[in-house]
């Protein structure tokens, strides 16, 4: 379901302008529909508020709790069942973060993610995304999102940038504080600096040798490295957010004294920040965790290398906070006959769009 759905539905209503901005603010802030600086009875229009509890109903069906699995953390893994049935993770981050899913499954299929070993199934609508944010917000606070869950959100790119303009207009939060990520799509390139709400931008790097990366990311553009950063530059400039560049740690592939040297020199006077990531380890994938000393010895030099740079521990490690992990431990603990199902058949599995 998209937000022009949910829109109109609140059309049929009744509904102006201004109502319709008063039950969708409340629903991304996890607050009754009625909520708002008036009365329900003094302000919505009758049909509107005699549909309210119905309306509340719909938009929870959209995205319901179907486990939460705290981690020793602070992360908290949230496996989240859409309307068909379908299951995505979300994953509420320490300070007030939240990490959605803009897809089922991926199309990618980078070898360390468990997510993109069965490929795409389907892309959330607009409203799947919102929905996420109002179901974490009704646990805790939510001051900041980050699209960096299941999916690539450039091969959804529409409804990412529906989800993320009303997250940052009526869902009250500040526009740095929605981060777009991505393996470095051109549409995305193309379509986030012409957006009313812009946010910042993370590129999944992973290498700064072009050959290595696409190894490790087998169906991502063929932009390489130095050009990926070009354009991420122009981006940061123009939004004064600086890049955030994302590298997962893999043991005896990634983090050598080599690609130190090409951190350095690549990211040289750009406005970015490096983000070293502790590999969240994969059953069959073939690659280990860097040894917390190297990862941190890493850190350290290219930081003196003048790149601002954070080893980020990856959350929920002890929850299987790995993107996917939560949803394939239910997959396989489902019958065949299900899991056909839920896979939404077998056409779809591993497509990738035609710029791949």
């Amino acid at each position: 379901m998209t937000l022009d759905q949910i829109r109109s539905r609140i059309r049929e209503l009744d509904a102006r302008d201004c109502h319709e901005r008063q039950v969708l603010r409340a629903w991304t802030q996890a607050l009754p529909l009625a909520s708002g600086p008036r009365r329900a009875e003094d302000f919505l229009p009758r049909r509107l508020r005699d549909a309210l509890p119905v309306l509340a109903t719909e938009l929870s069906a959209l995205a319901r709790l179907r486990s939460r699995h705290p981690g020793e953390d602070g992360a908290t893994r949230l496996l989240v069942e859409l309307r068909d049935g379908q299951t995505v993770e979300s994953v509420l981050l320490p300070r007030n973060g939240l990490c959605v899913s803009t897809q089922v499954g991926c199309a990618v299929g980078c070898l360390f993610c468990m997510t993109g070993r069965d490929g795409l199934v389907r892309h959330l609508g607009s409203a799947e995304m919102v929905a996420q944010v109002a179901l974490a917000r009704s646990l805790r606070p939510v001051t900041k999102v980050v699209f960096m869950g299941m999916g690539e959100p450039a091969h959804n790119l529409d409804n990412v940038l529906e989800a993320i303009d009303l997250l940052g207009t009526e869902g009250g939060i500040g526009h740095k504080n929605l981060v777009f990520s991505t393996v470095g799509d051109p549409r995305a390139f193309e379509r986030l600096p012409r957006a009313r709400v812009r946010p910042a931008l993370a590129i999944s790097l992973h290498s700064t040798v072009a050959a290595k990366r696409v190894r490790l990311l087998p169906r991502a553009p063929r932009i390489g490295p130095g050009e990926l950063v070009e354009r991420g530059e122009i981006y940061a400039r123009s939004t004064r957010y600086p890049i955030q560049y994302q590298w997962t740690l893999l043991d005896g592939v990634n983090d050598g004294d080599d690609e130190v040297d090409g951190i350095a020199t690549l990211l040289a006077g750009k406005y970015a920040v490096m983000n070293l990531i502790h590999y969240n380890a994969v059953e069959g994938s073939g690659f280990r965790r860097t040894a917390p000393e190297r990862a941190a010895a890493m850190a350290r030099a290219i930081h003196e290398r003048g790149i601002l740079t954070k080893l980020r521990h990856s959350p929920g490690q002890d929850v299987e906070g790995g993107c996917g992990q939560l949803r394939a431990r239910r997959m396989a603990s489902q019958p065949v006959a299900l899991r056909l199902r839920e896979a939404g058949g077998g056409d779809r599995l591993g497509a990738a769009p035609a710029c791949r």
